[in-house]
Parts: C-alpha cells; structure tokens; sequence
C-alpha cells in the first residue's frame, strides 16, 4: 500500500527507545512532583497581631516544601506579611518564633526546614519582659 503507515513498530513493545523511555520518566516524575506540591497543605497559626493581613484568620491552610517557600505563599496570598515577618535579608524577625510540629526553626535548618504534608506551622511573638 501507498502511504500506509506500517502498524509493526506500534504495536512492537521495545519499539521505544531508551532514550524516549528516559524522557517520559523524567517527565512523569516533574510531574509527580508538581502534583505534590500544588496539593501538599501546611497549616500556618497566625498570631493575632498579623491577622490584619489574613482576613482576621488565625488559621490558614498553605503550601511549600520550605518555611521559605511557605513565607512567599503566605506573602502571595496575604500581601505585606512577610514584610512582618521577615528582615531584609529575608530571614525571620528576631521578635518572632516559628515553630514545625512544635520545633524551633532554629534548632532545625532554619529558614530552609523541609515542611510535609500535614505540618503545622505556628508564628508566635517573643515575649519580654519582667
């Protein structure tokens, strides 16, 4: 036949090359890990100081596999928070404590601690005084 596609190579399991194996991997796992992330949800506790900027929320549901990332979801949501937030150099402010599950951010990686589905977040003032 005349401009009949053949259907032998379709229909051949190892028709695919080792290369176009590899590419579809790569592309299915970026994708895995895009689906992750849009749907990972951390809970953030918003002390009632900035709540002006959530909405009066002290209770928000967000995204980020870093307490950064999670700083610039909430700034892209809330704008003007992280200004609150955050210094200049984009790490957290001296007079604000953040915690993962309860552990200092400190004591961890600090701005870099890895987050996971589920995670909670609190902000929480330093308290002074005597």
């Amino acid at each position: 036949m005349v401009g009949a596609l053949p259907l032998q190579p379709l229909l051949n399991p190892y028709f695919f090359t080792t290369i176009q194996l590899a590419l579809f991997f790569d592309f299915f796992t970026t994708l895995l890990l895009l689906i992750t992330r849009i749907t990972m949800a951390v809970k953030v506790l918003i002390p009632t100081p900035l709540q002006k900027f959530t909405n009066e929320q002290a209770t928000i549901d967000c995204s980020g596999t870093t307490i950064a990332e999670l700083i610039e979801s909430l700034e892209q949501a809330y704008p003007g928070i992280k200004s609150r937030i955050c210094d200049n150099e984009g790490n957290p402010r001296r007079f604000l404590n953040l915690y993962v599950n309860s552990e200092d951010i400190r004591f961890l990686e600090g701005i870099d601690t890895g987050l996971s589905n589920g995670d909670e977040v609190s902000i929480v003032p330093a308290v002074a005084g005597g």
